[in-house]
């Protein structure tokens, strides 16, 4: 007689071949942990789930918060029938006979369907406007988890038919209760055994989890199965815990939320002049496998927009900074970058040559375009001097501080306003000279002109 190598796992429950995490996951809203903000009591989503009456929903949120968890507590407790997919798996074709069963079911049997589509960022527009007639004939309630961010990955009709709630990664203390809960559970997997953890264990898986109950459950599950055996009694400590989690995760998603909001603390924090915390998130992003050219080229555009003439050294550190990252490359240009980082962070800021920019291009898109002046135009064609080209103008390196007042177009101050920062004070202050070298001239009179036409007077751009 052949024998069953499988003879032994047919005899195992069911259940008990399921990881650890979904074993224990929670039966009703008591025992789901964490999510207070719109799971607490007297929030409008736990009371509409306990009353049965869900509209339309997107839960987003990182991986292990409880969207999935929610998801099954509903099935457990409504009245209207729950089909479950997984957008990875799914296609159209599924979808519509889902839609159809759901549309017949209403018709005949006066029940709703509850649809809930997990991962539902991995469906193309075409698969998730097949599912907008249904929606929106309430046919169907549509339940929606995504681990990014619906705003970007979910089509707009989908959105203004729902409600997003958004999950919160988990807290320390969320994790550990968690963790604790699974040990007690019927369902664990581990009767008969006498388990004994050390209390220093629950804080390190906790910490290991950031927020994520499915990797703190996962990393106890091999713990319990690799630990040695005493009997009946299995000892954990923490020693034993670091040799069976994996190498530490990052919360990081090369195109995703996450890579938006560190590349934004990145240059915010260099905006506010904390060296320490641009080191930070620099770091998180190179760990992460951020291309350094990326990080670079925030750099150069900081040293101009936040550091600017405060500091014109600035933007010369970040272009070096860009090249030498482009033929050192990783890992020497770690020390490159933050070198970089610290110079910028910790230099004099001023915007005052990005906001004149932009107030340059919206005058050239908005008001009336200037003419360039006779004097300033281009001399160097045959003609041009009967045209009266050039005509009177001063080539200022012939005077003796390289300045002699004479009309460029526009009145001083329209744009670039310096502040009185760094290197930038120095520009002020020269500028400031050039001002009242200009008012004891006639081109004064010239500037007032161009002010009139073109509206540039001061108290319009006070305004």
């Amino acid at each position: 007689m052949e024998e069953d190598l499988f003879g032994e796992q047919k005899k195992v429950a069911p259940n008990l071949r399921m990881p650890l995490a979904r074993r224990v996951t929670p039966r009703n809203l008591d025992e789901l942990i964490g999510q207070e903000e719109i799971l607490g009591s007297g929030k409008s989503l736990r009371r509409a789930i306990e009353s049965d009456c869900l509209t339309s929903l997107i839960l987003w949120g990182p991986p292990g918060t409880g969207k999935t968890a929610l998801a099954r507590i509903i099935a457990r407790h409504t009245k209207s029938y729950f089909e479950q997919v997984n957008a990875v798996t799914s296609n159209v074709k599924e979808l519509r006979d889902i839609l159809e069963k759901a549309r017949m079911r209403l018709n005949r049997e006066g029940k709703r369907t509850i649809l809930f589509i997990d991962e539902i960022h991995r469906f193309n527009r075409a698969q998730q406007d097949a599912l907008l007639p249904d929606v929106e004939m309430g046919y169907v309630i549509l339940i929606g988890a995504t681990t990014e961010n619906p705003y970007f990955s979910v089509v707009s009709p989908l959105l203004s038919r729902s409600q997003i709630f958004r999950f919160r990664p988990l807290s320390e203390e969320n994790i550990i209760t968690i963790i604790k809960q699974a040990l007690a559970h019927p369902n664990r997997g581990f009767d008969g055994y006498d388990v004994r953890i050390d209390e220093e264990c629950f804080i390190f898986l906790a910490r290991y989890a950031e927020g994520d109950a499915r990797r703190a459950l996962n990393a106890l599950e091999l713990a319990l199965l690799t630990a040695p055996r005493d009997g009946n009694v299995i000892k954990i400590d923490v020693n034993l815990l670091k040799d069976c989690v994996s190498e530490k995760l990052y919360h990081y998603d090369g195109t995703g939320d996450e890579h938006y909001d560190i590349a934004s603390a990145f240059i915010k924090s260099i905006r506010g002049g904390h060296p320490d915390s641009a080191l930070y998130w620099m770091a998180r992003m190179l760990e992460a496998g951020e291309p350094p050219r990326f990080i670079a080229r925030r750099l150069c555009i900081a040293a101009s927009e936040d550091v600017g003439n405060a500091d014109p050294i600035a933007l010369l550190v970040a272009v070096s900074a860009w090249q030498a990252t482009e033929f050192i490359g990783m890992p020497e240009a770690r020390i490159i970058l933050a070198q970089a980082v610290t110079y910028l962070a910790s230099a004099p800021k001023s915007n005052a040559s990005y906001l004149a920019v932009e107030k340059a291009l919206e005058m050239v898109k908005s008001q009336e375009t200037v003419p360039v002046p006779q004097h300033l135009r281009d001399t160097h064609y045959w003609g041009a001097e009967k045209l009266g080209h050039g005509k009177g103008y001063e080539y200022p390196h012939d005077y003796e501080e390289g300045y002699i007042p004479q009309d460029y177009g526009l009145p001083r101050g329209v744009f670039y306003k310096p502040l009185p920062r760094g290197f930038e004070k120095q520009i002020l202050e020269r500028l400031k000279k050039w001002e009242e070298m200009d008012k004891t001239s006639e081109l004064v009179k010239k500037e007032n002109l161009n002010s009139e036409l073109y509206g540039l007077n001061e108290k319009e751009d006070n305004k």
